[in-house]
């Protein structure tokens, strides 16, 4: 075995160990930047050369082109560069080419440099014409068939190629060829939701960074009931990320629910920010974070204790159970060929029946926060969702099982409250497992 296999499979080791605590109170370990590389790498090696030849297979096309220009790179671009790379260079063309003699996807690049070896380039240098005319040259030699561009009418992070790049490729290419270009919309949704082997393992490790420093906002090492604000709450949580060296793919919030604040039933959000958190509030919190290529998205809740109380109350203990209950009513619905929209509908009909108030917004997650796959509910549409809710749901999948539940608590005299739960979650293509557990007792500040 190599050294950097070698290495990489020790440092595999170290992030896919258990985590058992719950709620998660110690934060795990992040590698540092130089050791982050051989990570990534060699899971996009496996990437690149065990799951695209699949999804090439599936989409039905030849070639696959991806093309950048420096600081306006496609958002795909580093999902299939190694590390480090910051940005393209100059014009950046990447080649996928379906060999049809040996059923290989070569990967070359037809830029004026190579992309470490992940990347050979077929073109010696020279001007930006002759790089276009180099391109057209090959693809005139390989004679593909269907050619995938990065276009599409519905999918963001499968419309990346630009205007201007598409008119000069265009341009460029023989006028038979132009004719086999087609959009690569679902070879790029398929890259991107899918999560290979080496991605499950490390996947526990990365959530439970997040979840940990929610832990840690949530308790009296941060929160001084009468003094800290959910701002203050909210910007230690950002900082805490920034000091770990991971990145927030969002500003975290807090935001603070309290007895006479007399919400209406019917209302879609409950809680404010902006506010000093007392004794006998509740607290939730949404955050978000990216390492090692993959990305989270979580939400919890918290309870600060009143003077005379050593628990939180029972009434506030059953409605976090009935949010976790309302979870399983979501996560059975998930079956393998079933749209977001079929999933949604079902799970409505099953929280129904178990007598829930919910709202599902749950979305898929991956190499970005609000990834690319089926859609089940939005916030403030829990009806058929065209395009995105009609993506049929995948094995090997992860989502941001996301949503809440009303409910009216005893303790308050009835008044109405908000259960806001998220917590990232694999689908095997049997069954949804949450990839570092999921809140089921109350953070407590005392």
């Amino acid at each position: 075995m190599n050294p950097l296999n070698r290495l990489f499979l020790m440092l595999l080791l170290f992030l896919s160990l258990p985590i058992n605590s719950q709620p998660v109170t110690e934060t795990p370990s992040v590698l540092s930047h130089r050791d982050r590389v051989a990570v990534v790498n060699t899971v996009l090696q496996e990437r690149l050369d065990n799951l695209l030849p699949q999804l090439m297979q599936e989409s039905g096309l030849d070639m696959w082109l991806v093309i950048h220009r420096e600081y306006s790179e496609d958002a795909l671009f580093y999902s299939l560069v190694p590390q480090p790379t910051f940005a393209a260079r100059r014009t950046t063309i990447l080649v996928f080419y379906k060999n049809p003699k040996t059923k290989l996807v070569e990967r070359f690049s037809v830029s004026r440099y190579p992309i470490g070896s992940f990347y050979p380039t077929r073109w010696t240098g020279g001007s930006l014409e002759q790089q276009w005319q180099r391109l057209a040259e090959i693809i005139r030699q390989l004679k593909p068939t269907q050619i995938g561009i990065n276009v599409s009418k519905d999918w963001a992070l499968a419309d990346g190629l630009t205007a201007g790049l598409h008119k000069q490729l265009v341009k460029y290419l023989d006028k038979a060829d132009v004719q086999n270009i087609v959009s690569a919309e679902s070879l790029v949704i398929r890259w991107l939701e899918t999560r290979i082997p080496s991605e499950i393992k490390s996947y526990p490790h990365i959530v439970a960074i997040a979840r940990s420093v929610i832990s840690e906002a949530f308790s009296n090492k941060v929160i001084t009931p009468g003094v800290t604000t959910t701002d203050d709450v909210a910007w230690y949580i950002r900082h805490r990320f920034e000091d770990l060296n991971v990145r927030p793919w969002f500003q975290p919030y807090v935001n603070v629910q309290r007895q006479g604040d007399n919400n209406p039933e019917q209302s879609n959000y409950m809680g404010k920010g902006k506010r000093t958190i007392l004794r006998g509030d509740i607290l939730h919190t949404d955050v978000g974070l990216c390492y090692l290529t993959l990305c989270t998205d979580t939400q919890e809740m918290g309870y600060v204790l009143k003077t005379n109380e050593q628990d939180v109350p029972a009434g506030l203990k059953k409605a976090l159970s009935d949010g976790n209950r309302w979870q399983d009513t979501l996560t059975q619905q998930f079956k393998t060929g079933l749209t977001g929209n079929e999933i949604l509908v079902n799970a409505k009909v099953a929280a129904e029946k178990n007598q829930l108030k919910a709202a599902i917004y749950t979305h898929p997650i991956g190499f970005v926060g609000h990834a690319v796959g089926p859609t089940i509910g939005m916030w403030d549409n829990q009806k058929h969702i065209p395009i995105k809710g009609d993506w049929k749901l995948y094995q090997n999948t992860a989502y941001a099982i996301e949503g809440n539940i009303k409910t009216q608590i005893k303790e308050w005299d009835n008044e109405w409250i908000q259960i806001k739960l998220e917590q990232t979650a694999l689908f095997d293509g049997q069954s949804v497992h949450y990839v570092a557990g999921r809140q089921e007792t109350w953070h407590l500040v005392k």
